[in-house]
């Protein structure tokens, strides 16, 4: 009797352990898996690793990682309800490992976006420490949106590692502001190749001045024509860096697109407040 009794309570203080064990690593498992009501997408299914990371993080918050060993666009994305026609800014601190793009573009990395559009902050590749990024968009005729952390992008693939944390989603209000402010950048040379054929292009002295006078005009024609109740500051930059790629459509041809010239000019645009960037670039001869 005194045995089948000591049998039981070893059977019992195992099971207790066993149970324990299996509690110790379900917790540790949801600590890991749990996404908050984010949403994981790839293109290449079951190619990125989703994650939360309490050792790799900005502040006290577990961050959440994309781990992607082989190239692919993958995010976390959330809906959030929006109000029509209102702007939105999002930000996140962002921390990368060795993210390298499938093909030579811009706009693709560690990124803010909005899911199934090109609306998207800028795009952080490398490796980089902790940094601030914001997608400011405005929601149009939306009612909601799906806002996703990404590693990839819209238009091309990635691998490596990236890891996001601190999101803040803040609703503004529009502009009243009439004194509207352009960024003007001048790309001195286009050197590009299409269809095998190299192009080399140049915007002349005498094109730089002609630039500068009808930006000159667009100002005094902004203040005149409205009376001075809307003004326009135009800055004006000449990029020595020549542009290097051309983005394509099947409607359209050839043509500049954001990503052609991220590189270039993110940093000019980081440091101020632009209502309206110009890239002004030769095409043809």
């Amino acid at each position: 009797m005194e045995q089948n009794r000591k049998k039981h309570k070893i059977s019992y203080y195992v099971l207790l352990a066993i149970l324990l064990v299996i509690l110790y690593f379900a917790y540790q498992y949801y600590q890991t898996n749990d996404f908050s009501n984010f949403v994981r997408s790839e293109t290449n299914i079951y190619t990125s690793h989703f994650t939360r990371d309490k050792i790799v993080k900005y502040k006290e918050k577990k961050s959440y990682k994309i781990e992607s060993p082989e190239y692919n666009d993958a995010m976390f994305y959330r809906t959030i309800q929006v109000k029509k026609n209102q702007p939105y800014k999002v930000t996140c601190m962002v921390k990368t490992n060795h993210v390298q793009a499938k093909e030579e573009m811009s706009g693709v990395g560690a990124q803010i976006a909005i899911e199934g559009t090109t609306e998207r902050s800028v795009a952080i590749s490398g490796t980089e420490d902790w940094q601030k990024i914001e997608l400011i968009f405005n929601s149009k005729d939306r009612e909601e949106v799906n806002i996703g952390f990404r590693l990839g992008g819209y238009l091309g693939e990635v691998k490596g590692e990236a890891w996001f944390s601190d999101f803040t989603l803040e609703e503004g209000i529009p502009e009243q502001n009439s004194n509207w402010k352009f960024a003007c950048f001048i790309f001195k040379t286009t050197n590009v190749t299409i269809n095998g054929k190299p192009i080399q292009l140049s915007v002349t002295q005498s094109d730089r001045r002609d630039i500068t006078n009808t930006l000159n005009l667009f100002e005094n024609s902004c203040k005149n024509l409205s009376n001075g109740k809307m003004t326009a500051d135009c800055d004006i930059y000449q990029i020595d860096t020549p542009l290097s790629q051309l983005s394509y459509d099947d409607e359209f041809g050839y043509y500049v697109a954001a990503e052609d010239i991220e590189s270039q000019i993110k940093d000019t645009i980081s440091a101020h407040d632009y209502d309206h960037i110009f890239a002004i670039v030769r095409l043809r001869r």
